[in-house]
């Protein structure tokens, strides 16, 4: 343990996670201010009465107290408030950019590898500007089709007060439908070149974001190749709505108009699939690629979209009618679309299947999500999202218009079909799912071990907080245990509502009675999920809480640079870690200084990315000052197997190596949200808590058996396993009663020593090992040498913990070199009619360590006497 000079300070610099949270809560204080930022990211301090910046109170370290400051990072108002409600509507290419970082990294010395990598993400970005064309093509044919040229044309009585004079007259249609898509086009054009303004320096290392990164988040970087790709979605956008309105791809006319939209649309769809290379396996092809999209040639690109489009709004084709080029482009857009996805899927899978060997040797529940194909059903998803919503947008405003003669691109039954079939698939799975996991979680409820050996080790000799940890404990784990199958049965539901869908429209089959239902069914659920998300986003522009409940889906999805679609709000990580750093730095100039980064559920993903930057740019002085303490975590059950690309496994054994044992992890078993984050393979054997996890050494394997600290929690490695419901209420603090599972982290005792070990003050020391039953015959005293050596942690992983041994150890606080150990005597056996009754319990008796004393009294015993 480091002994802390006259002068060290603790710095804690906080971060939250989502749904974000008040600056009060944040610094754990009733009031606080800002002390630096721009007002977007905020860095806040606790203040006083009169609103004066104060530090934080004192951190109790080893048997002295430090001064620490707290101070928070609120990054909340990046996803959230005012017109942000407006990105939901852009969810489903958020979603497809996400799907990108989910592919597995590139090794330089895999050639196949390199090959398929290269391929997937060509491919994908190929979906991607698909999906945005598609978008911009529904968009078309409500504004162009729907309403010009069917609704409003001469003796149509959709709307009966227009002017003859506007029905008469096409262009007079024509401009203000095009004028509106075009809009749309700049605005989202204008949506993709905005980005955050970083008040640092630049601290993104030379990683490319799809190259393995050596520490966690390394390869978040900005890709320099984003602003030729919003320049080919814009024009490529343009085009599709000037070949829309001239009769479509397959029209082949003479009009120029038609032949420059179609070579613009060509050009674009080209330079997408030979813009990515992330390997530099084509400097040469990328090279000129790049060269096209220069500065100058892309505004000349953009130029003549524009003139094409502002051409064909002015001289536009005959408007009395259905347009015959809306169904043939809708068609065309969404067949691509579907073939691009079951190609990257294909593509995906093998690249899993390259890479596996890489992941092989870690346990089930470290390995990557559904064998690390999880980003084919992820980009699946999100162009169902953005299918289903244009087609939703479309039948919504046929029934609003109660115009059934309006005809819509035949397209749109398919996606009805689709959506019909898919909704009935998971309500089946969810009248089986549902009552079975209510069933499982009533029976452990109710057994015989409905308290597991972990709740009754944390909550030895207190029978009441184990019942009532018992229930949310193996609710929680069930959830975790689980969560991935529902993952596997949801892409499972996706293809198979896909596949039947598509067999159902070549087979003729609609013709049917049971699958016009289907239809009717899709219809249904397509108008209602645009009237839902058209409504949400009305309410979040009034309400703030519903808001924040909607920014959820930008705390998750924004996190992520535009990579694969230009088209999504900007990333808030490219913003929050740069000024994470730069500020810790500001704060270790001071050689007497210690920082510790602290983020709670998404804020830990930043913490830790913030952290593995500091890594690799401060000198080694510096860095043995540098701490990290995460809580509620996702960062091993979550990010490592979702996106192994950007926070794999070896990554983060590599910063715990670095760190050298100053990352700290709180964790509750109450929790389905957060969880472990460098132990795995835990069982209770013989009255411990053992597993497997990362060492202060870099390495990973055994570790030492879990000590119980001072405040109730069990230190196992890096993580500490809280109490929940806490032990107190002490007098001496804060106490929550109750269980809290995954809020209020920073309300238990052990935050402010997992803080000091994390800075380096403070290490673990063994204190009371509570006996799991009661003894219940003589016992006998052996020295350590003498114990029986535990099982294995490999045994049993902590989704299946095995049985807690008969031998019951217990120390003594007079002679901690030996540990009386009461086991009942395997020889003896009742006689059979012999009445057998339990033992009474009796709670054991909490001890501390020789010489120590809890956090909070340490303080009193510190105060100077006023006594001469």
């Amino acid at each position: 343990m480091q002994i802390p000079g006259a002068d060290t300070r603790v710095v804690e610099l906080r971060v939250h996670g989502i749904l974000g949270t008040t600056d009060h809560d944040l610094t754990d204080s009733v009031a606080s201010v800002d002390v630096a930022g721009d007002g977007i990211g905020r860095i806040v301090r606790p203040a006083d009465r009169l609103l004066r910046p104060v530090p934080g109170p004192m951190l109790s370290a080893g048997k002295r107290t430090v001064p620490r400051v707290v101070e928070g990072y609120a990054w909340g108002s990046m996803t959230s408030g005012g017109a942000k409600a407006l990105w939901a509507l852009l969810f489903p290419f958020a979603v497809v950019n996400m799907a990108h970082w989910m592919l597995p990294p590139v090794r330089s010395d895999d050639l196949v590898g390199r090959v398929v990598a290269t391929a997937t993400r060509a491919l994908l970005r190929l979906v991607a500007l698909l999906l945005t064309m598609l978008f911009v093509a529904q968009l078309t044919v409500l504004g162009l089709d729907v309403l010009a040229a069917q609704c409003l044309s001469s003796g149509s009585s959709c709307v009966g007060n227009v002017p003859g004079f506007f029905r008469e007259l096409d262009v007079l249609r024509s401009i203000p439908a095009m004028a509106g898509v075009g809009l749309v086009v700049l605005l989202m054009h204008r949506l993709s070149a905005a980005s955050w303004r970083v008040l640092a320096s630049p601290t993104e290392g030379p990683n490319h974001s799809t190259r393995e990164p050596s520490l966690p988040g390394n390869n978040v970087v900005t890709e320099p190749d984003t602003p030729g790709l919003r320049a080919l979605h814009t024009v490529a956008a343009l085009s599709t709505v000037v070949l829309l309105a001239l009769g479509g791809p397959a029209a082949a006319t003479n009009d120029p108009r038609w032949l420059g939209a179609a070579v613009l649309a060509g050009v674009c769809v080209v330079c997408v699939l030979l813009l990515d290379d992330p390997t530099g396996m084509r400097p040469h092809d990328s090279r000129g690629v790049r060269a096209l999209l220069r500065p100058f040639p892309r505004r000349l690109m953009m130029s003549a979209a524009v003139v094409l489009l502002a051409a064909t709004a002015v001289a536009p084709p005959n408007l009395d009618g259905s347009l015959p080029g809306s169904g043939s482009t809708v068609d065309t857009l969404t067949t691509c679309l579907a073939i691009g996805c079951a190609l990257v899927g294909a593509l995906v899978v093998a690249g899993a299947r390259l890479t596996r060997s890489r992941w092989a040797h870690l346990p089930r529940e470290l390995r990557p999500w559904a064998g690390g194909v999880v980003a084919a059903p992820v980009l699946l998803i999100g162009c169902l999202l953005g299918v289903g919503f244009g087609a939703g947008l479309a039948l919504s405003l046929r029934r609003i218009l109660a115009t059934p003669q309006l005809r819509l691109p035949a397209t749109y039954e398919t996606v009805t079909l689709l959506w019909g079939t898919t909704t009935v698939l998971l309500v089946l799975a969810s009248t089986v799912l549902v009552p079975w996991a209510l069933i499982v979680h009533w029976r452990g409820a109710h057994s015989d071990e409905a308290v597991s050996p972990e709740v009754a080790l944390l909550h030895a000799g207190r029978q009441q907080d184990q019942q009532r940890a018992a229930g949310a404990w193996q609710w929680a784990q069930l959830q975790h245990r689980y969560r991935n199958r529902l993952l596997g049965l949801l892409m499972a539901v996706l293809v198979a509502g896909v596949a039947l869908a598509l067999t159902l429209r070549l087979a003729g089959m609609p013709d049917w009675r049971w699958p016009g239902w289907l239809v009717g069914l899709g219809v249904g659920g397509l108008a209602a999920l645009a009237a839902t998300t058209l409504r949400t986003v009305q309410l979040s522009l009034r309400w703030p809480s519903t808001a924040r409940r909607l920014g959820v889906l930008c705390d998750l999805s924004l996190f992520w640079p535009r990579e694969a679609h230009p088209v999504v709000p900007p990333c808030y990580a490219l913003k929050v870690v740069p000024e994470l750093v730069d500020r810790a730095k500001e704060h270790l100039a001071e050689p007497d200084t210690r920082v510790v980064l602290v983020g709670h559920s998404q804020g830990s993903l930043l913490a830790a990315v913030a952290a593995a930057r500091l890594m690799d740019t401060l000198d080694e002085s510096a860095r043995h000052r540098v701490g990290l303490v995460t809580a509620g975590s996702q960062l091993q059950w979550g990010y490592a197997r979702a996106f192994p690309g950007v926070v794999p496994h070896d990554s983060q054994r590599d910063l715990s190596g670095t760190l050298e044992g100053r990352w700290r992890s709180l964790c509750r078993g109450t929790d389905p949200l957060g969880g472990a984050v460098s132990t795995w393979n835990r069982q209770v054997y013989d009255g411990q808590l053992l597993g497997v996890g990362f060492r202060s050494d870099g390495t990973e394997g055994p570790l030492p058996a879990a000590v119980r600290g001072p405040t109730g929690a069990l230190v196992l490695g890096g993580d500490h396993w809280l109490p929940d419901p806490q032990r107190g209420p002490s007098g001496h603090r804060r106490w929550l009663p109750g269980v809290l599972g995954h809020s209020e982290y920073s309300g238990d005792p052990e935050w402010d020593r997992a803080v000091a070990m994390a800075a380096g003050l403070e290490i673990p020391v063994r204190g009371a090992s509570l006996p799991l039953r009661t003894p219940t015959t003589t016992s006998q005293v052996l020295t350590n040498a003498e114990r029986p050596e535990p099982a294995a942690p490999h045994a049993h992983t902590a989704d299946s913990l095995g049985e807690s041994a008969g031998a019951e150890v217990t120390t003594d606080p007079e002679h901690p070199d030996a540990a009386e150990v009461t086991a009942p005597e395997p020889h003896e056996r009742p006689d059979a009619g012999e009445d057998q009754r339990p033992a009474e319990a009796i709670p054991p008796k909490t001890t501390e360590p020789r010489g120590n004393m809890p956090p909070w009294e340490r303080g009193p015993a510190l105060r100077p006497t006023t006594e001469c």
